[in-house]
């Protein structure tokens, strides 16, 4: 099986002392996140992000189907990962690996189980009819923390989707066109994002955002879920190297201001994209269409 080429003994021991007096190789502060980039596509939930060399798209889309049969009053959500080999040379296609594994996990509790999409918004007929909702996360390019991307990267899709409009009269449904009728925010209740913490050192050191070479030589990782109200939706540990309650609270509560800082960049992407939108939007069409 391919293997992600591995750090030489030098460079291991390079990085290891750097952190050990709290220097990073790419210069950040241990609390800094590399540069976030966010773009959007024509479509809907079409969102690239770019968090300093690791990128990542994700593709939201939807159809009409029946709910399954012990969830009658929900919709359908569903969250798809794909690793490109072209990201790594580690990644096949076809045979899932232990990130692959790790992430879908991970997402599947932060955003999933913690509720943050109200499926019920997406039912159009109890036990009939609902919206099917499908996520792909494409990993691009790998140089570190896919975790925190993919979520930043999936959290700005669904908050960027919007769904057809429907009407049902008893048991007919119409779903309208986005030229017919303005398509519909997906119901968020809350808005999850995922803060990885790598340790080294036995714990005396901690970065966030850790590259792919710091990755390699970390201890483990912890990774804290929570929302910019500060409530926590998961903490999730991985490594073999023991962590002490009071290294998880101190975290957590360090992991606060960085979800605040993403939410706001997000808004902010958000914001600017809708405003191109509105700029040349369907309503600016049909404004020309009256002037001809």
């Amino acid at each position: 099986m391919p293997r992600e080429a591995e750090l030489s003994n030098n460079e291991r021991s390079f990085i290891l002392q750097a952190l050990q007096e709290n220097q990073r190789i790419d210069a950040r502060p241990v609390d800094q996140y590399r540069k976030l980039d966010i773009k959007f596509g024509e479509d809907y939930g079409s969102v690239d992000i770019a968090l300093g060399k690791t990128q990542i798209a994700v593709r939201l889309s939807c159809e009409v189907t029946a709910p399954y049969p012990e969830r009658k009053f929900d919709g359908i959500f569903i969250i798809s990962c794909e690793f490109s080999p072209m990201a790594s040379p580690e990644f096949e296609i076809g045979r899932p690996n232990l990130d692959e594994i790790l992430l879908s996990r991970i997402l599947e509790k932060a955003i999933r189980r913690s509720s943050a999409l109200d499926t019920e918004s997406l039912c159009i007929v109890a036990g009939s009819k609902c919206f099917a909702l499908r996520a792909d996360i494409h990993v691009l390019d790998h140089d570190g923390n896919l975790i925190d991307a993919a979520c930043i990267a999936l959290m700005t899709a669904l908050q960027h989707f919007r769904r057809p409009d429907v009407t049902v009269d008893g048991d007919s449904v119409t779903v309208h066109d986005i030229r017919e009728r303005e398509p519909v925010a997906l119901s968020l209740i809350h808005h999850p994002l995922c803060v990885t913490f790598s340790h080294y050192n036995e714990g005396k050191t901690v970065l966030v955002d850790a590259t792919q070479a710091e990755e390699q030589v970390r201890d483990g990782q912890v990774i804290i879920t929570m929302n910019r109200h500060g409530e926590l939706c998961q903490i999730a540990k991985y490594g073999g190297a023991a962590v002490d309650a009071y290294s998880i609270v101190n975290w957590s509560n360090m992991a606060l201001p960085q979800v605040q800082t993403l939410s706001e960049l997000i808004k902010a992407a958000l914001d600017d994209d809708a405003k191109k939108r509105d700029a040349g939007g369907l309503m600016a069409e049909l404004s020309a269409e009256n002037e001809r």
